[in-house]
């Protein structure tokens, strides 16, 4: 196992973290179903495996991405040593109540689901749920996070969310550690560049979800002619699908160049990639490693850089 440090946290992690939002089963999203079994098992592969980052969210499944994580957990007698446990605080399900006290509520139920007395890395989840006038107030969810924080009930406070713009304005406050962006750092979509550049400058860890957009930049724009589940315009498939002709004239899957994209980049702390089934931990090692000539890339980035705007 490789690991690095991890912006101004003593955490040190893989360059790959397990997501875990399919394990809790999510089929209206992913399209299929996880058993409890299947989950169980994907967890207890990822201790045997090359990476030791995972992430979770109280939300996933209905909280059942942290029961099943929470079980594997159990029958392996503990947390691994050198493992990182990351996971979300949401708004009470089927409500708008992201208040702070339902943050203390929401890391609460994490600690029971997960058995632990402590959570290393939390993170205010999609903070476009409210304001951002509302995220900060005082008695708000940041407020709470911060609280705990202090409480020695979490170790470091991380946002995690979508608008490039509102993610900017909670790193402006020097309040967090860790930042997530999904599927705004891929070789379809850069405009989380400014995100990037500011977290480097802050010390903030940089964690980079979804370099596959939802699965296109997998199987392919033919089989998948969407972007973070949403429909694309006739350009941006047609763009991928000059990326995919030109990995496969060099025997490189598409995959591999879409992963690499992000592993390469020294501003990445991690790259998220969703897990739910033993096989995958194999299966992304191996596109991580996978070599990919000088040349390729010097054909694949121009096409890349077309989306330093977005793909909308």
């Amino acid at each position: 196992m490789n690991t690095r440090p991890f912006g101004k946290t003593d955490l040190t992690v893989s360059s790959v973290c397990v997501g875990t939002s399919a394990l809790g089963s999510f089929p209206a999203q992913y399209g299929y179903e996880v058993d409890s079994e299947v989950a169980v098992a994907t967890i207890r592969r990822v201790f045997d495996g090359p990476f030791n980052f995972i992430d979770t969210s109280n939300e996933y499944g209905g909280g059942d991405s942290e029961r099943r994580i929470g079980q594997a957990i159990r029958e392996n007698g503990g947390l691994p040593e050198n493992f990182v446990l990351a996971t979300k605080v949401d708004p009470t399900p089927g409500t708008a109540d992201f208040s702070g006290d339902r943050v203390r509520r929401s890391v609460e139920e994490s600690l029971e689901r997960l058995g632990l007395d402590r959570l290393q890395l939390v993170y205010l989840h999609d903070p476009e749920k409210l304001s951002f006038e509302e995220g900060v107030e005082p008695g708000g969810p940041l407020e709470a996070l911060i609280a705990l924080r202090d409480q020695g009930v979490i170790d470091y406070i991380g946002v995690a969310g979508g608008p490039i713009e509102l993610e900017l304005k909670y790193l402006a406050t020097e309040a967090f550690d860790v930042v997530i962006s999904h599927n705004r750092f891929t070789l379809i979509d850069q405009s989380a560049e400014p995100l990037l550049d500011d977290a480097a400058s802050r010390g903030v860890a940089f964690v980079n979800a979804a370099p596959f957009g939802g699965g296109m930049l997998v199987k392919g724009p033919d089989a998948v002619p969407t972007y973070c589940y949403a429909p694309v315009s006739g350009e941006t498939l047609a763009r991928a699908k000059q990326m995919q002709r030109v990995v496969e004239s060099y025997g490189v899957p598409l995959a591999a160049a879409a992963l690499q994209f992000s592993l390469q980049d020294p501003r990445v702390g991690a790259t998220i990639v969703g897990m739910s089934e033993p096989g995958r931990i194999d299966q992304t090692a191996k596109l991580s490693d996978w070599l990919i000539p000088n040349e390729l890339w010097d054909e694949l980035l121009p096409l890349a850089r077309l989306g330093r705007a977005g793909v909308l």
